[in-house]
């Protein structure tokens, strides 16, 4: 039984994943450092590349036309929340996306259980668990090596240690939610357009698009509740 199960955890499928993460990860994080120039040629990269493969997959040209104009929306959003917020926040919420998505996967190879939704086959209620708990261990990690917490981002100085505390928390599981809303979205338009993947171009991921198909609406969320609410 342990033998199968490990056998069923190391897949092929996820050896293709770590591959690519371990290419993609380090060459994401390049860009996002570097200056305004670096940032804005991945960003345009991963529009022209999310726009393609969301244009190939469906057929119904109003959906085309929407979504590429949402895309461009979520994009423009990235860039103004790392470049008019900050830095450290949009690594912030793109590590919640990323230990979401990663949660989600682990806990439901794990778990199994119930299925959360026709749309989505394989998502479970234990993925959806382990995508808000993986998701905030990693973010709490995040902010206790940075050198200001969440403090550098928001106007909370007037509150206090346990209210900040709460607020991280609060922040770090609408945005897992979101991200994990995003991943249905688009998974329903798959199930619509009938294809497992957005593309082909990541071995073990499928296309950019269901890579970033959390992140793309969690960047928005994240942009608008801090402009609005916090900031």
């Amino acid at each position: 039984n342990k033998k199968k199960f490990w056998q069923n955890m190391i897949s092929k499928e996820l050896q293709k994943r770590i591959i690519s993460s371990i290419i993609l990860i380090p060459i994401a994080i390049f860009f996002i450092l570097q200056g305004k120039l670096f940032f804005v040629s991945f960003l345009s990269i991963f529009f022209l590349a999310t726009c393609y493969e969301w244009i190939k997959m469906n057929k119904i040209n109003s959906f085309k036309i929407i979504g590429v104009f949402y895309l461009l929306f979520s994009f423009i959003l990235a860039y103004l929340l790392r470049e008019n917020i900050s830095l450290g926040l949009f690594i912030l919420v793109i590590i919640i996306c990323i230990f979401t998505d990663l949660g989600g996967y682990t806990f439901g190879k794990i778990f199994k259980g119930p299925k959360l939704t026709k749309i989505s086959p394989k998502k479970t209620y234990a993925g959806v668990f382990g995508g808000f708990i993986l998701s905030l261990v990693a973010a709490l990690i995040y902010l206790k090596y940075t050198s200001n917490g969440l403090t550098s981002y928001f106007n909370l100085s007037i509150l206090s240690d346990s209210n900040i505390n709460k607020i991280y928390i609060l922040f770090v599981l609408v945005i897992s939610l979101i991200s994990q809303i995003g991943d249905l979205i688009i998974s329903y338009f798959k199930r619509l357009a009938k294809v497992k993947d957005t593309g082909n171009l990541l071995p073990g991921h499928g296309g950019l698009l269901d890579r970033v198909d959390g992140i793309i609406f969690a960047i928005p969320a994240s942009y608008l509740l801090i402009y609005y609410l916090i900031k």
